[in-house]
């Protein structure tokens, strides 16, 4: 073969390649979007749920493993609970010392009463005591006025009149006395009492952090990261497991400010995954930031991340991630095409295509 003949041989084949490279892409260049329509890059994200301790302690147990699937409720972990379970233990102690005690006052209260009524009874009678004295005396001082009582008689029954005097303020006395025991015995009810409240409360408390040492999930989701493993001791507040909420999934993008102010909550929005190209995902629009900012550096160009942009974020509904909960995976990027006017229709490449 003649070397004309193979340099135009290689010519015609560079030739082909160069057309079947424009063909492809021409086939595959991204279709041009109405004016409508705009977009930006991000990522799937869902809401993080941190399960930690509420008090320190050891891990005695993890329930589950990375990448499993828990329901609201359900018990991921549990804590060593031998020091808490001896505390609870003491406490109801306490507490029927406590009451006890509140017995043992009350009937220290009753004895009080019934010790001041006697002092009163005392009262009573030594009061009588005295008006008959006065009586007595009275008589014998007219008597002995006219000569007819001797007037040994008359201080016998002065004598007899002051003693008595003397036995009422006695009386009188020891009936302060049973009144200022009854109130001792009364405030120790109430101490008693307060203890008993006091025992009950610490019962109350020991039981709390015993039921929050069994770790459960507060909503459905994946398990993330193991972040701790049994046998680690953890302070107050220590994570366990890193959940995520696969009933709350969306895109963070961003979008220059006429966009931006075009756009509303509920918007539409299209979610194209670069790992999954061929599918549509629907979504709305569930926050438009109020704030400007610079373009993340997630975008390419320099020329674009000297703009002020709004974050935009793009939520999927709860009713089509539970159909393939299985398959939600976050971080992966994507494009999302939002309708900035609601007159524009969505084009063909943009329909929803759902697996």
């Amino acid at each position: 073969m003649s070397t004309t003949r193979r340099r135009w041989i290689l010519r015609i084949a560079i030739l082909g390649a160069a057309v079947a490279a424009i063909a492809g892409w021409w086939t595959l260049r991204p279709e041009e979007l109405p004016g409508g329509i705009a977009r930006g890059n991000g990522r799937i994200e869902a809401v993080e749920i941190d399960i930690a301790t509420r008090t320190p302690g050891r891990i005695s147990e993890i329930l589950v493993n990375e990448g499993d699937f828990v329901t609201a409720g359900q018990v991921v972990a549990r804590m060593d609970t031998a020091v808490l379970e001896a505390q609870l233990r003491e406490a109801e102690a306490q507490l029927q010392r406590a009451v006890i005690a509140v017995q043992t006052a009350n009937s220290q209260v009753t004895q009080r009463e019934a010790e001041k009524v006697a002092a009163e009874a005392v009262v009573a009678q030594r009061d009588a005591q005295l008006t008959a004295a006065q009586r007595r005396l009275a008589r014998t001082e007219t008597l002995a006025a006219r000569g007819n009582a001797p007037l040994q008689t008359l201080d016998d029954d002065r004598a007899s009149q002051e003693g008595a005097r003397a036995a009422l303020s006695a009386a009188r006395a020891q009936v302060a006395a049973a009144e200022a025991a009854v109130g001792a015995a009364r405030s120790q009810v109430v101490s008693a009492e307060a203890a008993v409240e006091a025992a009950r409360a610490s019962i109350q408390r020991i039981q709390a952090d015993l039921d929050d040492s069994t770790l459960k999930s507060p909503r459905a989701g994946r398990v993330q990261f193991r972040v701790a493993q049994p046998g680690e001791i953890l302070a107050a507040g220590g994570r366990v497991l890193n959940l995520v909420d696969l009933a709350d999934v969306y895109m963070t993008f961003f979008l220059p400010t006429p966009d931006a102010g075009r756009i509303a909550l509920g918007t539409e929005v299209r979610l194209v995954l670069d790992a999954a190209p061929q599918y549509v995902f629907p979504a709305r629009v569930s926050l438009v930031s109020d704030v400007a900012q610079f373009t993340p550096r997630t975008v390419e160009t320099a020329e674009e991340r000297l703009k002020l942009v709004f974050r935009i974020r793009a939520r999927v509904s709860p009713e089509l991630l539970q159909q393939y909960i299985s398959q939600v995976k976050t971080g992966l990027p994507g494009m999302a095409y939002v309708r900035v006017d609601e007159r524009v229709e969505w084009p063909a490449s943009l329909q929803v295509r759902l697996p």
